[in-house]
């Protein structure tokens, strides 16, 4: 353990010795050269943001379809359509419709024959009641059927109202103003609406008002804000820098390969109609933002000035600070103790402590003098092997 210790000294000692050997016996050719990095304290906007993908699609989009089945017979549009709400977009074949409403009208008008009788047949058999003339098992018996009548002539009304509103349902129409996405059906074809509403065509409300829909990691969405700055760009237009920012923050986790995210919603103005739906979109959200505040290089911060390489020729005041900036006068190294606020890694905020402009230390190079010149080739020495040339 004790020569341990011993070679650790030893080489300790050595490596001193080498560096004095350099910088003070090897002459002016060993002598190291100190060259200071500078740069300035000065206004600065210091971002930091999350990035992500994403994908562009409409605030409002509505899939259009049908309550009831039968073969489409007209198609109004196409994709790319402009439709105004109303407009009749689709029609559905009326023939088997227009027969369920005659169908449910002529029950209903039997049922109204029926209920009129049943009704007349009440108040006579009422009169004969108070009379004496019939029991009242009889009268009961009347009553009964009226309401039985009555019954079935409300159901035949309900049943006319139905076929009615299906048969208007055989005209597809627009919910909103938009554009046509997609359409899913053509003219001749036939849609079953018994389980579920078929989807025909979907509508976009105004392509000029898109949102992006980013994924945003578990680790960064704890930073993410409504309202916050964003830029994106897709790929579509790789030179253009679209802006907008934060609206909602889902709080619904989707887990992908055991990875979770958020979706976050940004706004995406689209005047000019450059966004389509669906494209993918690279995003930055600014979390953090300060606009022309005084500011320096972080790795200026970090610098500290090391006396052994230095040598004596250069005076260090230093100061008892735990962040502090470093300037150069002369031979005379000097350090200031200053207060620091917001930092992205690479630049970070000065509150106090330095004024605006000041040139600051922000790294320091050593070189070799003897080194730049060890290119150079003596005199004396050989020179190099003659080339071989094709006799």
């Amino acid at each position: 353990m004790k020569s341990k210790k011993s070679k650790i000294i030893v080489a300790i000692v050595l490596v001193v010795a080498a560096i004095l050997i350099i910088r003070n016996c090897g002459g002016e050719s060993g002598k190291l050269t100190v060259n200071f990095q500078h740069s300035k304290v000065e206004k600065r906007d210091i971002n930091s943001g999350v990035t992500a993908t994403g994908t562009i699609e409409p605030v409002t989009k509505v899939e259009v379809g049908t309550q009831v089945s039968g073969i489409i017979s007209h198609i109004y549009v196409d994709y790319n359509s402009i439709v105004r709400k109303g407009d009749i977009i689709a029609e559905l074949d009326r023939t088997n419709l227009i027969s369920e409403l005659s169908s449910a009208e002529n029950n209903m008008r039997s049922a109204e024959a029926e209920y009129n009788y049943q009704k007349k047949n009440l108040e006579r058999m009422k009169i004969l009641f108070e009379k004496g003339l019939i029991s009242r098992d009889e009268y009961e018996t009347a009553d009964l059927s009226f309401q039985k009548a009555n019954n079935s002539f409300q159901t035949s009304k309900f049943s006319v109202n139905k076929a009615r509103t299906n048969l208007g349902y055989a005209t597809i129409t627009s919910p909103i103003d938009g554009v046509v996405l997609s359409k899913a059906i053509e003219e001749g074809q036939t849609v079953a609406a018994s389980y579920n509403t078929p989807t025909l065509f979907t509508i976009a409300a105004n392509l000029a008002d898109m949102r992006l829909i980013a994924d945003i990691d578990e680790a960064d969405i704890g930073s993410v804000k409504e309202g916050q700055r964003c830029t994106y760009t897709v790929d579509a237009f790789p030179d253009d820098i679209f802006e907008g920012y934060v609206t909602q923050v889902r709080q619904e986790p989707t887990t992908t390969s055991n990875v979770v995210t958020y979706e976050v919603v940004i706004s995406a103005d689209n005047p000019h109609l450059k966004l389509k739906p669906g494209l993918t979109a690279n995003v930055t959200i600014y979390t953090m933002e300060c606009r022309d505040v005084l500011a320096v290089s972080s790795k200026a911060l970090r610098f500290v000035p090391n006396p052994t390489l230095l040598g004596d020729e250069y005076i260090i005041k230093d100061a008892d600070a735990e962040n502090k900036l470093w300037t150069i006068d002369g031979t005379t190294l000097t350090a200031h103790a200053v207060t620091t606020g917001m930092s992205n890694g690479a630049l970070t905020e000065i509150t106090g402590g330095i004024e605006n402009g000041t040139q600051i230390i922000s790294d320091v190079d050593f070189s070799n003098r003897a080194a730049a010149k060890s290119t150079e080739r003596s005199p004396f020495a050989p020179g190099p092997p003659p080339s071989k040339k094709n006799k």
